[in-house]
């Protein structure tokens, strides 16, 4: 038994063997600046942590009340060589995570589009961005493709080598949209526009969630984000416009049929719509500002009239 506890301490570690860290193992250019400066700004905290715990310890052994050898200066009040690191590296510390946070800050705002270095190193720049409107619901996501007539709900596929271009809204409470592997998240709100901008490098499935709580059906508030290569993705689209999927809806998604799939629902399932209304999203956002919303493209304010479905849920615990 007692040998069993020289392994007590790798203990952790077994536990934590089978979890991954999807913000670690990232698949685009998005997530490769957010994994590397998580990094680098741990290595840079860590500088302060390992020599305080190194530190905490051998100066607990050395002055352990059973070393008389021990120096012992009860009338000693400072030291400039104490004072100056104690001060010094915190201030050094401070300085780099500052210029680093302002740099990084700038250069991946969500808002801003990818760079053409980004695009050529990705072979991503001789391809056409795609625009997916995003609505956060009380508990689901509603993904329109606004230049492809199709609209899903729970799950995003996106064809790989492709800027993607979100404009995010919330028809319910506030939360976020974040897609860990890919990249930055972002609120969603009702009556306002959010964006990003990410590109998936490889195809797979990438989990995606809200990453701020909004009640009951919080927990199941994820979907699943397909990337696939672009001749696959041509073909998806041609699936779901012919309606042959086992997730069609069968019915269109327009202003007469919104209220119907944007009602409150836990664990919502995987629906396709062969056809979208092309300008749901500017309605579903005119709901909550009196008819106006922003052009993205010309920066005007459009007066329309605004989608008539059901408001945010009581039952959202917010």
């Amino acid at each position: 038994m007692k040998r069993l506890w020289r392994f007590f301490p790798a203990l952790p570690a077994l536990m934590l063997s089978g979890c991954t860290v999807d913000l670690l193992q990232p698949r685009g250019p998005i997530g490769d600046g957010n994994s590397f400066m998580m990094v680098l700004e741990w290595a840079v905290m860590m500088c302060v942590v390992v020599p305080v715990i190194i530190a905490t310890l051998l100066i607990a052994w050395k002055y352990r009340a059973s070393n008389k050898k021990a120096e012992y200066w009860p009338n000693w009040s400072f030291s400039h060589k104490i004072e100056t690191f104690v001060w010094g590296i915190p201030i050094v510390i401070i300085l780099i995570l500052s210029v680093v946070s302002f740099w990084s800050t700038h250069f991946y705002d969500p808002y801003k589009p990818l760079t053409h270095d980004q695009l050529v190193k990705e072979h991503a720049e001789n391809q056409k961005p795609l625009n997916i409107q995003v609505v956060s619901l009380d508990w689901k996501w509603l993904f329109i493709y606004p230049d492809l007539g199709i609209a899903t709900i729970n799950e995003l596929d996106v064809p790989t080598k492709t800027e993607l271009n979100f404009h995010i809204t919330s028809d319910a409470v506030m939360t976020s949209f974040f897609i860990p592997q890919l990249g930055s998240q972002i609120y969603a709100m009702a009556g306002m526009q959010t964006e990003l901008h990410l590109l998936a490098r490889e195809p797979g499935i990438y989990k995606g969630m809200a990453a701020q709580y909004t009640g009951k059906g919080f927990s199941d508030m994820h979907f699943q984000t397909i990337a696939m290569p672009v001749d696959q993705f041509q073909s998806w689209v041609e699936n779901v416009k012919n309606g042959d999927s086992k997730f069609a809806s069968g019915e269109p998604l327009n202003g007469s049929t919104y209220a119907k799939y944007s009602a409150p629902q836990v664990n919502a399932p995987v629906t396709y719509f062969a056809d979208a209304q092309s300008d749901l999203f500017q309605y579903i956002v005119a709901k909550y500002n009196n008819g106006a919303v922003k052009d993205r493209a010309t920066g005007k304010i459009m007066h329309i009239q605004p989608a008539s479905n059901s408001a945010a849920s009581d039952d959202t615990g917010m």
